[in-house]
């Protein structure tokens, strides 16, 4: 299979594998998924062969995104997501749990998108400020 890419979209195609096997292999330890691993290794590779080995290192026989690569934003990018993402999930689990507090028809989905709403407003103006645990 042949693909033709600009200089920029190849890039793009970096910051896409990266971010893809950031997210399905950042958290697995050793349990990695291998697949994706020598996927990446093998995108990284052609950034050697069209002139971007800044972007590129070398470990152990393998090539791996350089450090600059990782230091250049993309780890930004990814912050960003996990952030919207994790306040997300949080509104909407803070949501249903009201709602199953309060014996609400966990069906009503205006009821689940207005008290999400709410708690998305409060997490823009203070983030995680106001949130308290009571045992």
């Amino acid at each position: 299979m042949n693909i033709q890419l600009s200089q920029k979209e190849f890039r793009h195609l970096l910051d896409l594998v990266y971010i893809g096997n950031w997210i399905l292999n950042s958290t697995r330890g050793l349990d990695r998924f291998e697949a994706y691993d020598e996927l990446q290794e093998k995108i990284f590779t052609y950034a050697l062969q069209n002139n971007m080995p800044e972007l590129t290192q070398h470990f152990m026989g393998h090539i791996f995104p350089s450090q600059a690569y990782e230091e250049g934003g993309i780890h930004e990018a990814i912050a960003d997501y996990e952030d919207a993402v994790f306040f997300d999930i949080l509104a909407e689990e803070l949501a249903r749990r009201d709602m199953s507090e309060e014996h609400l028809n966990p069906d009503d989905l205006n009821e689940l998108s207005a008290r999400m709403d709410s708690y998305m407003n409060e997490f823009e103006l203070n983030g995680i400020e106001n949130i308290s645990l009571n045992n």
